[in-house]
């Protein structure tokens, strides 16, 4: 299984990519929003990869994080979802606005992606509703796949590119504190996954403090 690859884009088409690694071209198929983060040809590059093996197929699917690759493989598994959907899902939305999404049970988010039909959307949140706890949770654990050096395993040109600079963080990590500190309040895993997905869509910038609270008004008793 080929679970990374490290090296320099060759070239890029609309959907793929060729990774040169020490001379061994590898096509990597990604979301839109993974493609429209990548840097340009030439530059080195690291993802995270799914290899999807058929009788008259082998295809490698590229991911910024192991959060985003989670994601793919969980949507692959509901029925009537190939890999295709899930980029198209994945591109649509980001890893967090997934997690939001099924969290919160939006179907219609997930219906506004790209060959995703209501009965699909719904079968998906229904099905996935309870990972999104274990997903969410894992945007504090893991690292950016583009994280580190890659000098290592990239094969050096003259001119020397630009050194690789790692993504910002985004909200996984806040979201992950905060469904860890409810967690450990006493909240249910899928209570406190509704409360975090709904204060992070209201607040796509707040902090993880920020965060808490915001789901704690949320999870209040009313009245």
């Amino acid at each position: 299984m080929i679970g990374k690859l490290t090296g320099r884009i060759d070239y890029r088409a609309a959907d793929h990519l060729l990774i040169d690694v020490r001379g061994v071209g590898y096509i990597v198929y990604c979301s839109d929003r993974t493609m429209a983060a990548l840097p340009g040809v030439g530059e080195a590059v690291s993802l995270y990869t799914d290899l999807v093996v058929r009788e008259d197929l082998m295809q490698l699917y590229g991911f910024l994080s192991l959060v985003e690759k989670e994601w793919h493989r969980l949507l692959c598994s509901v029925q009537g979802v190939g890999a295709k959907v899930s980029l198209a899902i994945l591109g649509a939305l980001g890893p967090d606005g997934v997690s939001r999404a099924i969290a919160l049970g939006d179907w219609g988010a997930v219906k506004a992606a790209k060959g995703v039909g209501p009965k699909t959307a719904q079968r998906i949140v229904l099905d996935l509703k309870d990972k999104a706890p274990g997903v969410m949770a894992m945007g504090g654990t893991v690292t950016e796949a583009m994280d580190g050096p890659v000098a290592e395993v990239v094969e050096p040109i003259d001119p020397a590119p630009a050194p690789v600079r790692a993504p910002k963080p985004g909200a996984g990590a806040a979201s992950a504190g905060a469904l860890s500190a409810l967690s450990n309040l006493g909240y249910g895993p899928s209570e406190a996954a509704s409360a975090v997905a709904e204060a992070a869509a209201d607040l796509p910038d707040a902090g993880e403090a920020e965060l808490i609270r915001a789901a704690l008004k949320l999870l209040a008793p009313k009245g």
